[in-house]
């Protein structure tokens, strides 16, 4: 164990559970975030040593307080949670599945972001990994690609709502730069998760991913800031 922490959101299963276990691996303590108590409590059993629960729904304000005023300093933040309950165009999309949307995967980071900043100030080396996707990229959803084929204008209120938060990762990059810290977007490509349909059919393990979240949360002070993401290291163009 080193004195590192780190917390995971979204943590308690998929792509979310195998960052915090490598993270833990590394040596970390890591918070184990989770809206639900009971599959939080089974993951931080499951992951092992330096593993800690962290009740935290992102969507929910008084929650998010509670829980940023139990972590005194953080070193790692990755905003893993999210959600994408349709993967209908955005003309069969209504407002509230957007708005549904958007409150976890853009304001759900935001509000968690901003509630953990103080303890991330304390850090010498904060890092945030943002959980992005390669469908949010404008360039790859428009011209050939490695991760999918481009032209398709289904899940819009998934990945406008990923395309959101690559913004915010640059403007968060641009913001905290001078206090040392280092954010940036992965994207993990499809994996086998419940994230949604399309996803649990995939045969991609989630597990591969996360060793690209790890490689952004441990960035040496020279890295980049302010980038995005292939999970196997290539940058990805917004």
């Amino acid at each position: 164990m080193n004195d590192r922490t780190a917390l995971v959101t979204g943590a308690n299963k998929g792509i979310g559970k195998h960052i915090a276990r490598l993270l833990a691996a590394e040596g970390l303590t890591v918070y184990v975030g989770s809206r639900d108590r009971g599959l939080g409590q089974r993951a931080v059993e499951e992951i092992g040593e330096g593993a800690r629960l962290l009740v935290l729904d992102v969507t929910d304000p008084d929650g998010i307080a509670r829980a940023a005023a139990q972590v005194d300093r953080l070193d790692v933040l990755v905003n893993n949670a999210g959600i994408s309950p349709t993967l209908a165009p955005p003309a069969d999309t209504s407002v509230e599945e957007f708005r549904r949307t958007y409150e976890t995967n853009v304001f759900g980071v935001v509000a968690v972001t901003n509630a953990f900043l103080p303890a991330l100030r304390r850090s010498p080396r904060p890092r945030i990994v943002n959980i992005s996707s390669g469908t949010a990229s404008l360039t790859w959803s428009t011209n050939p690609n490695p991760q999918f084929t481009p032209g398709n204008g289904a899940a819009a209120a998934y990945r406008s709502s990923k395309a959101a938060l690559n913004a915010l990762t640059v403007l968060y990059a641009q913001t905290l730069a001078e206090h040392g810290f280092k954010v940036n977007a992965l994207a993990p490509g499809i994996r086998a998760t419940d994230l949604n349909p399309l996803a649990a059919a995939a045969g991609n393990d989630p597990a591969e991913a996360a060793h690209g979240a790890l490689r952004l949360a441990l960035l040496p002070d020279d890295g980049p800031t302010g980038a995005f993401f292939s999970w196997d290291g290539p940058p990805v163009p917004w």
